[in-house]
This record gives C-alpha cells, sequence and structure tokens, in this order.
C-alpha cells in the first residue's frame, strides 16, 4: 500500500491530509463511543472464542463441551478463530476488547481503501471530491460502525471487501504482482471468513482481467504474464481450502471445502422439517429471534406465530398440537416431531406455491435490505408500535430513512457508470440472490454490500455537487454581467 492520500495529493500537503484526518477522526469518535456503548460477547462470539482458544492451547481446531471435552467441528470457517487466536496471543487469553480494537483500526483502514478506490474508478473531474465523500459515508455509518464493537466476522469481512475493490482498481492502473497479490489475499480471506466471501471472487476477478490491455507498453501487461498471474493466484487462493477440506475428510470422512450451510456437524440432525416449515410463513427479523434462534431448546409458543403461519383453523390446531408435543418431548426435535414439521410445510407450500418459492423470498430480501438496522442497539424487536415506545419507533424510522439514503446515492452512483460499475452491481446482486434461500432474515446479511454503495454514494455526491456548482455558477454569471 502506498502513502498516497486519498484526495489524490502527496501526503505531506496540508489541503489532502487535514480533511482525511478529520473524517477518521469521526469515525474513530464514532466507533470508540460504540464500543463503550454496545461491546458484549456472546452467541456465535463465543463459539468463535472457543476456536481460538482451542488453537492457542491444543492445535486444534476443536470446541469445548460444559464438562470440559473436547470435540472436532467444521461448523465454522477458521478465518476468523485464527484472528481472534492472534489477539488472544498478543492481548491475553479470552481479551475479546482486544479484539474489537483491533477491528476498529481495521475498520477505518478500510474506509481509507474505500475513498481511494473511489478517487481511482469516478470521473476525473470528480475524483478527488469522490474519494472524500466516500470517506465520510464509510467513517460515519453506523451501521457497519457498530460490528467492530462485535467480536463477529462482519468487521474483518468488509475490510478485506474493500482491499479487494482497492487492488482491483490498482491492478487496472498498475498490472503486476504485488496488486495481483493483494486481491488474492483479500478475497481468500473473505472466504475464509465466511462462505459467501467466495462471492467477492465471482463478482470482481472477471472485471480484474476483463478489457486489460494486452502488449508491452505502459499500463499493458503480455498474455503470457497474465496466464502466469492467473494460474498463481487460483493455486494460492485454493491452497488454504485444500488444506482445509483434506483436514475436513481426515477428521470426518466428508467432503467439506466449506461450512455446513446450517452449521451442522457430521452425524447432527440439521433438522429439514423445522427448516422447510419455518421457511413457508418466516418473513422478518423478529420472527428469526423470537422462533427461530430457540427451537430447539425453548418453548415453542403458537400465541407468538404470525398469523400467516397458519392456512386454516385446522392447520392451527395441528400446528398448536405438534407445538405441544415438542414442548411436552424435552423441547428437542425428535426425527418424528421434524417428520412432522416437514408434512405441515408440505401442506402449505402445495396450497401456495407462488407464497412459497416467490413472495416469501423477495420479502425476506426486502426486510434485509431495508429493516431498521436496530438489531444491536437497545431498541425493542417491536419498534413499529408506537404506543409502546414513542422514542424508539421515532428512532427506528430515522434508522430506516439513513438506510434508504445509503442504499439510494449509492445505486445512484452505480448507476452513473464509474469504472467497475458491472462487478459491483454483480455483488450486490448475486448476494440479493443468495438470500432468496435464506430462511430466515438478518439485516446483517446485506452489510457487505454496504462497501459498494459507499463508493457508489461518494461518486454520486461528488457528481450532483459539480453539478450544483455548474448551475450556481450560471446563475451568477447574467448578475455579474449586469
Amino acid at each position: 500500500m502506498t502513502a498516497k492520500s486519498p484526495l489524490g495529493g502527496r501526503a505531506g500537503e496540508a489541503h489532502a491530509v487535514w480533511p482525511v484526518a478529520l473524517a477518521l477522526a469521526a469515525g474513530l469518535a464514532l466507533r470508540l463511543w460504540l464500543l463503550r456503548s454496545l461491546f458484549e460477547v456472546n452467541g456465535d462470539s463465543l463459539i468463535y472464542g472457543g476456536l481460538a482458544k482451542n488453537l492457542l492451547l491444543h492445535g486444534r481446531f476443536d470446541l469445548t463441551l460444559p464438562s470440559g471435552e473436547v470435540y472436532p467441528t467444521l461448523i465454522r470457517l477458521p478465518g476468523y478463530p485464527i484472528f481472534l487466536a492472534f489477539c488472544f496471543r498478543l492481548f491475553g487469553m479470552e481479551n475479546y476488547y482486544s479484539a474489537a480494537c483491533v477491528q476498529i483500526a481495521l475498520d477505518l483502514l478500510g474506509c481509507l481503501l474505500l475513498a481511494e478506490f473511489a478517487r481511482r474508478i469516478a470521473p476525473s473531474s470528480v475524483s478527488r471530491g469522490a474519494a472524500l465523500a466516500t470517506l465520510w459515508l464509510a467513517a460515519l455509518c453506523p451501521f457497519t460502525a457498530c460490528y467492530t464493537a462485535e467480536p463477529l466476522t462482519e468487521t474483518p469481512t468488509l475490510f478485506v471487501l474493500a482491499l479487494a475493490m482497492w487492488a482491483m482498481a490498482r491492478f487496472r492502473d498498475e498490472p503486476n504482482w504485488p496488486n495481483t497479490l493483494w486481491f488474492t489475499s483479500a478475497v481468500t480471506c473473505a472466504t475464509l471468513l465466511r462462505p459467501d466471501g467466495a462471492l467477492a471472487a465471482i463478482a470482481f476477478a472477471p472485471a480484474f482481467v476483463i478489457g486489460l490491455p494486452r502488449g508491452d507498453g505502459p499500463g499493458e501487461i503480455p498474455l503470457r504474464k497474465l496466464v502466469r498471474m492467473t494460474a498463481a493466484c487460483v493455486l494460492l487462493a485454493l491452497a488454504p481450502f485444500a488444506v482445509w477440506t483434506a483436514r475436513n475428510w481426515s477428521v470426518f470422512q466428508v467432503f467439506e471445502p466449506l461450512a455446513p450451510r446450517l452449521a451442522t456437524d457430521p452425524g447432527e440432525s440439521a433438522n429439514p422439517g423445522w427448516e422447510r416449515w419455518v421457511k413457508s410463513w418466516c418473513l422478518d427479523f423478529i420472527s428469526t429471534y423470537e422462533i427461530y434462534w430457540n427451537v430447539p431448546g425453548d418453548r415453542l409458543d403458537v400465541s407468538e406465530l404470525p398469523d400467516r403461519a397458519f392456512d386454516s383453523p385446522a392447520q392451527f390446531a395441528e400446528t398448536a398440537a405438534l407445538a405441544a408435543d415438542y414442548n411436552n418431548h424435552g423441547m428437542d426435535l425428535t426425527p418424528e416431531i421434524d417428520a412432522r414439521f416437514g408434512r405441515l410445510a408440505e401442506e402449505r407450500i402445495a396450497a401456495h406455491p407462488a407464497r412459497s418459492y416467490m413472495w416469501l423470498p423477495l420479502g425476506r430480501v426486502a426486510d434485509m435490505w431495508l429493516r431498521p438496522r436496530v438489531e444491536n442497539l437497545p431498541v425493542d424487536l417491536d419498534w413499529w408500535v408506537y404506543a409502546h415506545h414513542h422514542a424508539e419507533t421515532e428512532f427506528s424510522w430515522g434508522y430506516a430513512g439513513l438506510n434508504a439514503l445509503y442504499l439510494l446515492v449509492g445505486i445512484a452512483g452505480l448507476c452513473m457508470r464509474p469504472r467497475f460499475w458491472v462487478a459491483l452491481l454483480a455483488y450486490i446482486l448475486l448476494r440479493s440472490v443468495l438470500l432468496l434461500t435464506v430462511e430466515a432474515p438478518e439485516t446483517r446479511y446485506t452489510l457487505e454490500c454496504f462497501p459498494m454503495l459507499f463508493a457508489g454514494g461518494g461518486i454520486a455526491f461528488s457528481l450532483l455537487a459539480r453539478r450544483f456548482h455548474r448551475a450556481a455558477s450560471k446563475l451568477k454569471a447574467p448578475l455579474g454581467n449586469g
């Protein structure tokens, strides 16, 4: 990485440094405040931390039972446990706070990379303005910033996506080995953090080489060298997954190059009937939080299910009886109970195929894109019930408006067709299509698209500002002549 300012000037020029420093200071202040307010360790964070701890103590990718016994697992990819293990080694075992601090640094560095990316892809007349606008949009976005306080994969994933975008733009301007290796490292790390990280390679790799000038002149690359680079990058990218796949085969005798979709170990029931039944009615995050995450292991209260979970009084009675049997069997999804959920799901799907295969998936994706991103905040899940909490409802609608603003300006900027706009839009579309398959929506699943929205939004703001300046100048000209 170079010392060049994302505004395009030398690093020592005050006019380039101070706007950047101010944006970073504001971003740091926001993240430190969120760290103080929101930091907690539970759920998935403890799973990742347990894997990291056993990597350090035993050199094995294992989880620990309450009894202290350890057992091998493949329900998570090794990327984030390795990151936590690195933090634990440097700052102390189970020091999750240090990991959050490292994530803050990574996130701010990612903001700089996105600003430099926007500078490179925007029209030259607005490149500096696009870089600064992108930096402010990224640094002050509360939706991404709040995850720096959570020991989860989101922040490192956003960082490596920014790194991949930065390297992609640099390679097209300077097709050399360092930029190639930066890109390869970024998309590999994205996939090691989350299985869906592979979408970055699918969306960005074609733009990495298609249209690249080939030859021996400046900015060109010989075809033979491009082939060597491609082959080396593919081998480097696949190497970690070859090791991971070999480990999973050796330990479990299964072919698993990534991680199971439903995060289950071999031999562990994935509860397909329950999953299919939930998918036949689940539409928003409140159902994910109150129902999906709590079963098995907690009571299933039919009164908490939405009306769309029943198509008739008879189906309500059948569901209530099934829930009672589940509750009376120790809140365990036995094979027989799971099969009954599956038969109920098939009945609902057969009666309303369009709802099951079109409207509900589209509704879940819309919920993940448009819902107020308050899942990490002390805001009730029924935020829309104004009578229960006026302030929380008003805040949530404001958050929804801010989310819509980021979405609108980001897409508007991409529609202005800067360089790589097809690759950025392809990533957003591919991720949205993938999310059509999700049973239970969470807004954080669309968070990985925000680096593209930041860059697009920065370009949109800079172009609009330039047009406004031109219009203002034309209005002033007649006055000056008079």
